[in-house]
């Protein structure tokens, strides 16, 4: 287990847990902080970013995840300037294309494609900075008490305490987490998610091709792109999504036969690439990539038990999505304590 604090406290009440150091957590967590509240951030993964991480392997960077964000609401495009003043965000301006029709329900381009330099956990990394965040730690079995909750690390005793509860997990965990202890874990177990399968392609020299990034309409693959033409990259890495019904398909499916496949519809795409072997090659599954159908909610709230649920499940399929979840979140945590002093 790592922690950006220097003697992490397990016996100390925290005002706040918050469990998962995505956007919506890290939002919230920063947030809390900045009003006074003691917040302690665990996250199961070895740092933050959830979706939005970024994969480093023989000199090569993939975001295996999140491609790009949008910025649409007034507050949060305030947010992308302070961050791009600070040279965590920059626009990513790629050579496009579309393979097959575009879907009757596709939305209109974004007017600006923005990604987090150097890497898609940059603005995520920068938000951690002061928190108590405990890497590698795994919560299992919150269990409300008297003056609030304690949640205990799978593996490692004891647990932590804290007057009030953040869970920002994908539906299907927070269920498992909190099934038996709250009403809102049967509104998080209907919200279905879809997964995706990520395909990761590293090569030594740069490909011959004319785009930079696709989608795919057509074949086992929706999305690729250049990973190395966002700004701050380098290596020709290039990271491929399957098809959002190619990834249902081959949920379980073993990670070998779907890199064989979604290689082999890459180079169908990049003609290029069957002159070389990638030097670096890897399939990654994202059980949870995506709500079917969000909430639409802000985030969920059981004020009788010092418990709120957010995450782009709640608010919408966007990296802004689970950013206005966050802060909604901790609004609604801040709002308890004048009832409380």
């Amino acid at each position: 287990m790592s922690t950006n604090s220097n003697a992490p406290n397990t016996s100390a009440m925290h005002d706040v847990c918050v469990i998962g150091a995505g956007w919506a957590g890290l939002t919230a967590a920063v947030d809390l902080r900045e009003a006074g509240l003691d917040v302690v951030v665990v996250e199961k993964a070895r740092g933050p970013g959830g979706r939005c991480s970024t994969r480093r392997q023989d000199g090569f960077a993939f975001d295996h995840g999140a491609q790009y964000f949008t910025a649409r609401s007034t507050d949060f495009a305030a947010k992308v300037e302070e961050w791009k003043r600070a040279g965590l965000i920059a626009a990513w301006k790629p050579r496009m294309t579309v393979f097959g029709d575009r879907p009757r329900n596709a939305g209109t381009p974004p007017d600006q494609r923005l990604v987090a330099t150097p890497s898609m956990n940059a603005v995520l990394k920068h938000l951690a900075q002061g928190l108590d965040c405990r890497y590698g730690w795994r919560a299992a079995n919150p269990q409300r008490e008297d003056n609030g909750w304690a949640i205990e690390e799978f593996q490692s005793p004891p647990a932590i305490r804290a007057r009030h509860l953040l869970v920002t997990a994908p539906p299907r965990q927070a269920f498992d987490l909190l099934a038996g202890t709250t009403p809102l874990a049967e509104i998080a177990a209907g919200v279905p998610m879809r997964p995706s399968w990520a395909l990761m392609l590293g090569f030594e020299q740069t490909l011959a091709v004319d785009f930079d990034a696709a989608f795919d309409n057509e074949g086992p693959l929706g999305w690729l792109a250049r990973n190395s033409s966002k700004p701050g990259r380098c290596g020709e890495a290039w990271v491929a999504h399957a098809s959002q019904e190619w990834s249902e398909r081959h949920l379980e499916s073993d990670a070998q036969a779907v890199t064989d496949e979604l290689l082999a519809a890459f180079r169908q795409r990049v003609p290029a690439a069957t002159s070389q072997a990638p030097g670096v090659i890897k399939a990654h599954r994202w059980r949870y990539a995506l709500a079917a159908e969000p909430l639409k909610r802000a985030c969920l709230i059981d004020e009788a038990n010092g418990l709120v649920l957010a995450g782009d499940w709640c608010a919408g399929n966007r990296i802004e999505g689970a950013w206005s979840s966050g802060r909604a979140a901790a609004e609604q945590i801040l709002a308890w304590y004048p009832a409380e002093t």
